[in-house]
């Protein structure tokens, strides 16, 4: 992946003709070169032959959802590593929170501003290119290959969500240390996005029957007055 902004590519999928318009000539302004889809066949195709470096991705098109194509492409070992902006005019933190745990990296509701738009995209390709070390994390009898995307606990695969995924990977990289419910939103979920703190606490709940049947759970622990931490010790 490049994401050098002179060189990335951004694929804009959404079938109001307008507003993707707005979104092209914004971003070709800021250096990116944009590609188009209508709907999420034509996405899908062009991700797989063009390899963009980010997809800006509508919720509601005609035929298959943007929430159901960010699915799909977690789902799948090409693109289980794309980053993705879901774009919507659904506003409620509901709605929100669905969007991120289908995948996306981050999540603008219409109507926004280019700069601010831009500015998302910068972001999310700035996290993506610090997260791209291969090298395997190891805790115990929890391992997580970040090439497949796949965790094993006691060598059987451990299933995950997409933001449970993410979640795993931050503490697994960062171990021994209290975060904050706020901390984890800005780093898991990203500091422009908007959910109440308790929305942590049900990922660290679903994280933890993921990680049960391996007896890793609690490898994820409470700190009173703090928020979580994640720690091989007792």
């Amino acid at each position: 992946m490049n994401t050098a902004a002179d060189t990335a590519t951004i694929l804009v999928v959404d079938d109001e003709h307008a507003i993707a318009d707005m979104i092209c000539t914004s971003l070709e302004l800021a250096g990116f070169h944009c590609l188009r889809a209508d709907n999420a066949q034509q996405a899908h195709a062009l991700i797989i032959d063009e390899k963009p470096d980010l997809v800006l991705l509508d919720w509601m098109m005609p035929g298959t959802s943007g929430l159901e194509l960010a699915r799909r492409l977690r789902r799948h070992e090409l693109t289980a590593r794309l980053p993705l902006i879901m774009l919507t005019a659904k506003g409620e933190e509901d709605n929100r929170i669905q969007g991120l745990d289908a995948g996306a990296d981050d999540y603008i509701t219409k109507p926004f501003s280019t700069r601010e738009l831009t500015a998302r995209v910068k972001a999310v390709l700035r996290r993506s290119s610090t997260t791209e070390n291969e090298e395997p994390l190891i805790a115990g009898s929890l391992t997580m290959d970040r090439v497949s995307r796949r965790a094993l606990g006691d060598g059987k695969p451990v299933e995950l969500g997409p933001t449970e995924y993410r979640l795993l990977e931050f503490f697994m990289s960062h171990p021994e240390r209290a975060y904050t419910r706020a901390q984890l939103l800005d780093h898991v979920w990203g500091g422009n996005v908007y959910i109440d703190e308790r929305t942590v606490d049900v990922h660290i709940r679903r994280l933890r029957k993921a990680l049960e049947p391996s007896n890793n759970d609690a490898l994820i622990q409470t700190v009173r007055g703090t928020g979580y931490r994640f720690s091989t010790h007792n």
